[in-house]
């Protein structure tokens, strides 16, 4: 890809650090690289020294990420290099290595013990900022486990802009979020100790999904702002800022049901490997799985287009209706592979209603998903 540059007068930066901690910045922030076709400064990663750190911003004009890093200093400044040449030569170096950089112009001198690199440098100036959102108004301990509960409902159809996220309600010291395709719905609640203005946000998948990457490395804290238009997460020395989805999030308390009488609690991992098994005999055009729930047993069976079968049958202790019903069976794998739990209470009404997927003795997480038609 083609770098653009602009004949400004470009900021002076020398500076050293280790090849592990760079590399490891540049690919917190890799992904919010722009393709460069519109914008080409976008395709950089913008450096900035001062101090004893060096800090790395990318920024695609949806979602913005920073972070910083240890450096020795030796001139502070700022500059944009190409990310991919950046993060392609640290990548292929000892994790010890030292690298030094400096700025002369328009181009950027890497120094190594066993090599030396010249990249095109672009002027900081030429960067947009990252949009500004105010401080942080309260910490989440456990941010990471109810966002993947969720997420796995969101919609991929681009149509349905408002559907493609996950929606964050903040109440007090309640956190709620909600994410719909229209066949499921899941929801997850946190409680924290303190409080959140009242706001009402739609925060889009690919944020949800990114801030998910990225907090598999740190069990820190989360800390998060919510703009007019804008959020924000800090955590283990990442800045995560994103731009949110316009519109109307539709009202999910009408769809989770709330006095359902046929109920049963099973190991989630058993539910689950039954599940995987039968879906072996499904198609990639129709994926679903017949549930027969009787007293005492839970029967799951699946066919294919050569009749071929699976049938699986897991003991349950059960004494309501006799219920024969479908479901999509990726569904139901979505919301097992993400839950934590050893248990899990499924609720039914009848053969036509959906299913409620819930954990024992906490109200904090809810998952509707519709029956199909087998």
């Amino acid at each position: 890809m083609i770098f653009a540059f602009i004949n400004n007068v470009y900021k002076l930066l020398k500076i050293t650090c280790t090849q592990a901690d760079l590399s490891r910045a540049l690919r917190a922030v890799a992904r919010a690289v722009g393709n460069g076709k519109t914008h080409p400064i976008l395709s950089g990663v913008l450096l900035n020294a001062d101090g004893g750190s060096l800090q790395l911003t990318t920024y695609d004009l949806s979602i913005g990420i920073q972070t910083s890093i240890d450096a020795a200093v030796a001139t502070p400044g700022a500059a944009v290099v190409p990310h991919r040449l950046l993060a392609d030569i640290t990548g292929h170096l000892d994790g010890d290595s030292a690298i030094s950089m400096t700025l002369d112009g328009d181009r950027i001198a890497l120094a190594t013990a066993g090599g030396s690199y010249s990249l095109s440098a672009a002027s900081a100036d030429d960067f947009p900022g990252l949009p500004a959102v105010a401080a942080a108004d309260g910490a989440v301990i456990d941010l990471a486990a109810p966002l993947a509960a969720v997420i796995v409902a969101a919609s991929n159809d681009e149509a349905k802009q408002v559907l493609t996220g996950i929606h964050l309600v903040s109440d007090g010291t309640e956190l709620r979020m909600e994410a719909t395709d229209g066949h499921r719905l899941a929801f997850s609640q946190i409680v924290t100790e303190q409080e959140f203005a009242r706001q009402e946000v739609i925060i889009p998948r690919k944020t949800i999904l990114e801030l998910q990457r990225l907090l598999e490395e740190t069990d820190d804290e989360v800390k998060l702002a919510i703009a007019t238009n804008q959020v924000k997460f800090d955590f283990s020395n990442i800045e995560l800022i994103s731009k949110l989805v316009e519109g109307k999030f539709p009202d999910y308390t009408r769809v989770i049901p709330k006095a359902y009488k046929n109920n049963f609690t099973l190991n989630r991992e058993a539910l689950l490997r039954s599940l995987q098994r039968a879906a072996i005999m499904t198609s990639d055009k129709f994926k679903g799985v017949r549930c027969l729930i009787e007293p005492g047993s839970l029967k799951i069976s699946s066919t294919n287009a050569d009749q071929e079968e699976a049938v699986e049958e897991l003991e349950i202790e059960y004494a309501g209706d006799a219920i024969d019903i479908g479901f999509n069976v990726t569904y139901l794998l979505d919301v097992l592979n993400n839950l934590k739990s050893d248990t899990i209470s499924i609720s039914l009404g009848d053969a036509n209603s959906s299913a409620l997927v819930t954990i024992p003795d906490d109200p904090n997480f809810k998952y509707v998903v519709m029956p199909m038609r087998i």
